[in-house]
């Protein structure tokens, strides 16, 4: 089998879910012994290092900060794209495509450990998904683009409210089981006696429904419409949060959830470590209310609050109504519109993105609230990082939310100018300014 190129290799996709959907690998799902061999010797070493003692108290660190029963901060730093170049795709051994996704993956989970140094716990599991396929709402996603995985506009397939509005349908998750128990075959063929195999999909990064609505309507047709069109926005809104709970239905009846109370990452930012669910009397079968939910508002950015809370609070509502506890908020800054955001209920996690004004959090957040505070991380897209820069933005916030309930989360990052020494330094970096603060 030939080697995979580097622009259609899974194993350098960066998906917000997690791994990229297994029907578009081309799996033979079958790893040659060499294959299996490699990933082995990984897991073996992703086995030791569940195994330290400082796992054990940093899971009690997560668990404290998201139980908001300690002002300790965290530190947790996810490359994202930056990631295939801490770990170049060319050094793989594997060629099956899956293989290659399941090498990344335990590479990665060695490199937070042995080079990030940040409080990401290890776990002695590997988590194996669903194959799926989702049927979308409808109208088919269009972009344009003068280079791949550059920058984009959509091009609205949305575009009469009268003649387009009712080809939105809700979309269906379709399960194949078949290829579904040859990945768990496979998973435990391959993993069995190191790491504890287990069934783990996620389903959705957010559920805010503005992405929703941004990639059929476009952009620009999404903003005005909150003006142009009031009644046909609320229209694709309500048809949005109908779908979104309906998925949430379905899974919920055909038991495919699965708890993201520990070491899952959610929102966007963070992760799941909690005393505080699955809710009391849990029988094992997991639903929403035994889960941290996620809603957000990015595109929405350049709106004014009130129009947040006419045209999309009460939809976000109606999600995070479902959830045991709730996160709010991805890039847009929380705190112009934090009157109308902490109306969510069980609210629990709020982004404080470079955008935010930081100096907020002790007065707005305090200690009644996680807040997930995020540098920017453009400082790091440079071959030769600028220190100075990246300690100054680490002292504001440190400084300016000392109060509060912090964690110090790295992220967005879409290169690391090749040079993977940014993103172990920037852990170093946030590490001392917040022994120096606290």
């Amino acid at each position: 089998m030939a080697l995979i190129q580097a622009a259609d290799d899974p194993a350098t996709m960066q998906t917000a879910a997690g791994y990229p959907e297994v029907k578009t690998m081309k799996t033979a799902f079958k790893f040659s012994a060499k294959e299996t061999a490699e990933l082995r010797r990984l897991a073996s070493r992703v086995a030791e290092i569940a195994a330290w003692p400082e796992m054990d108290r940093k899971k009690k660190l997560w668990t404290a900060h998201n139980d908001l029963k300690t002002t300790e901060p965290v530190v947790f730093i996810d490359p994202e794209n930056g990631w295939n170049q801490i770990i170049d795709a060319k050094t793989l051994v594997s060629e099956d495509p899956l293989a290659r996704v399941w090498e990344m993956s335990l590479k990665k989970q060695i490199f937070w450990a042995e080079g990030m140094k940040d409080d990401k716990v290890i776990e002695p599991y590997f988590d194996v998904p669903y194959s799926y396929s989702d049927t979308g709402w409808g109208l088919e996603l269009k972009k344009h683009s003068t280079e791949k995985g550059g920058s984009y506009i959509v091009i609205p397939a949305l575009n009469d409210y009268d003649t387009d509005f009712d080809k939105i349908h809700y979309p269906e998750i379709i399960l194949d089981d078949e290829q579904s128990a040859l990945l768990m075959e496979l998973g435990h063929t391959v993993f069995d006696g190191i790491l504890t195999v287990r069934r783990k999909n996620t389903w959705w990064w957010t559920l805010g429904m503005c992405w929703d609505f941004v990639n059929i309507r476009g952009l620009e047709d999404f903003m005005c419409d909150m003006i142009a069109e009031p009644e046909n926005f609320h229209r694709v809104m309500n048809m949005l949060c109908e779908g979104k709970l309906k998925m949430l239905d379905f899974l919920e009846k055909n038991g495919l959830l699965a708890l993201n109370t520990e070491g899952t990452y959610v929102a966007s930012g963070g992760f799941g470590w909690t005393d505080d669910l699955p809710q009391k009397g849990f029988s094992g079968s997991v639903t929403t209310m035994d889960m941290w939910g996620f809603v957000d508002s990015q595109e929405t950015v350049s709106v004014a609050p009130d129009q947040y809370a006419e045209f999309i609070l009460p939809y976000h509502k109606r999600i995070a109504e479902r959830f045991g506890i709730n996160c709010y908020g991805c890039c847009e800054p929380y705190n112009p519109r934090w009157q109308y955001v902490k109306q969510l209920p069980r609210l629990r996690r709020v982004s404080c993105s470079p955008w935010a004004d930081w100096s907020t959090v002790p007065e707005f957040l305090g200690t009644n609230y996680i807040a997930s505070v995020k540098p920017a991380p453009f400082p790091l897209a440079r071959h030769d990082m600028d220190e100075n820069k990246v300690r100054q933005d680490a002292r504001r916030a440190v400084e300016q939310t000392k109060g509060g309930i912090c964690e110090f989360i790295m992220k967005d990052n879409h290169t690391l100018g090749d040079n993977p020494r940014n993103a172990t330094r920037w852990v170093e970096i946030m590490r001392e300014e917040i022994d120096r603060v606290y």
